[in-house]
């Protein structure tokens, strides 16, 4: 089972077991990941769960969507990283995967 560790605003690293075929941000969401909101459950059109992709792993992730990009154009603050939780789909790919939670109460 891949392991996804999530750095929170306060630099506390939770570390969670994630089945494959969920999004990250049901792994948030269920691990009660602090910074998460997900105000629109997953469907892309909120934001609210924006994080930082670490750059080592940026290569390995699927390409943004149109719709992913335009969403991330309306966060506060837009890094190479960004990307939204909701949209990256655990796999056996990315164990390891580590994410900076971004301030998605802002």
């Amino acid at each position: 089972m891949p392991k996804i560790t999530f750095v929170t605003a306060t630099g506390d690293a939770v570390q969670c077991e994630a089945e494959a075929g969920f999004s990250l941000m049901e792994v948030a969401i269920d691990n009660e990941v602090p910074g998460i909101v997900a105000e629109c459950g997953g469907a892309c059109a909120c934001a609210t769960c924006h994080v930082y992709v670490d750059a080592e792993w940026l290569g390995r992730l699927p390409a943004l969507d149109d719709m992913e990009d335009a969403m991330l154009d309306a966060t506060v603050e837009r890094r190479p990283g960004s990307r939204l939780s909701c949209q990256i789909e655990v796999a056996d790919a990315i164990d390891g995967l580590s994410v900076t939670v971004a301030d998605n109460n802002a």
